[in-house]
């Protein structure tokens, strides 16, 4: 199919589909950490999903490679500790989950530090209004309570955006196998972490209805496994920096979410702080895939999702 045409309704529908999911992703995650101690969920998300993608880690030799383990524990144990330790934390999810988008621009700006990659006039842009975004959002009072939560969500996407720089210099893997080699790293390391640290967990499972373990269950399956398939579908017909603006979708269905079902409050400030956040990662994906087009190589959006979905 040729990459330049429209997207099919079907593409169209697969790209706000695993949009869709992630953004439910984030409201259960918001869910389990209200119940379970965060790393004993992200301790069970990929214990389960392991049971699913150990046939693919197995299927046919791993490359050789240090930084694809390196990848595995950046966008696996530390990532997802970082990320439910947020979620626990935090007392609204729509912040949170416009946060979480930074890994975009840090992307960028870890590729100008590290690959010394320069970015464009474009990508610059975007970097500072996404940043200025989420402080204007972070200095409304019902966000300002929130800062360690969002310090420790952007320290995670921080870490994302390492592990999808670091994919650049990396042969690349099938996404599932991917997923299943940060479960491998994930799953024991983020129950040990929970056996350590987690002191509640016994009386807290106890606690935990079918709500909870729906939650899991839904981002070990819907989101580590069906939407990364899906997604390495979609760029397997198109350039991954065509689909990736549709993700930008996601926080706004967890600020629904937020609103409706956690009882977020959503002032004018948090308003145009998340659009600006949003915009500013919009402008980013946007130009690097204008970048894309001119030089035909690689950009960190593509390398993202090449790797490994959220």
């Amino acid at each position: 199919m040729s990459e330049s045409s429209r997207l099919t309704t079907v593409e169209y529908a697969v790209a706000f589909g695993v949009a869709i999911v992630w953004g439910l992703n984030n409201a259960c995650a918001k869910l389990a950490t209200g119940v379970l101690p965060p790393l004993l969920v992200g301790a069970l998300r990929f214990a389960i999903a392991l049971v699913v993608l150990l046939p693919f880690l197995l299927r046919g030799p791993i490359p050789k490679s240090k930084n694809l383990y390196l990848i595995a524990i950046c966008c696996g144990p530390v990532h997802f500790s970082l990320l439910y330790l947020s979620f626990w934390m935090a007392h609204d999810l729509s912040p949170l989950s416009v946060s979480l988008q930074l890994w975009i621009p840090f992307a960028a700006l870890l590729s100008w530090l590290i690959l010394k990659e320069p970015p464009t006039k474009g990508v610059l842009v975007g970097l500072l209004v996404a940043f200025v975004g989420v402080a204007v959002m972070a200095a409304d009072p019902h966000v300002l309570r929130e800062w360690p939560a969002l310090l420790v969500s952007a320290c995670a996407s921080l870490a994302w955006a390492f592990g999808t720089i670091t994919a650049r210099q990396t042969p690349s893997v099938h996404p599932l196998k991917m997923q299943g080699l940060a479960a491998v790293f994930a799953a024991p390391v983020m129950g040990l972490g929970s056996f350590v640290f987690e002191r509640t967990r016994w009386g807290a499972l106890a606690h935990a209805d079918w709500t909870i373990w729906a939650a899991i269950l839904f981002s070990s399956f819907a989101s580590t496994v069906a939407a990364t398939a899906l997604m390495f579908w979609l760029v397997q017909r198109r350039e991954p920096s065509r689909v990736t603006p549709y993700m930008l979708t996601s926080p706004i269905v967890s600020c629904f979410i937020g609103v409706a079902a956690f009882g977020d409050m959503l002032t004018p400030q948090i308003v145009i702080g998340a659009a600006a956040s949003i915009g500013g990662v919009g402008i980013v994906a946007l130009t690097e895939r204008g970048l894309k087009r001119r030089t035909g190589g690689s950009t960190t959006a593509e390398a993202a999702l090449e790797a490994e979905a959220p």
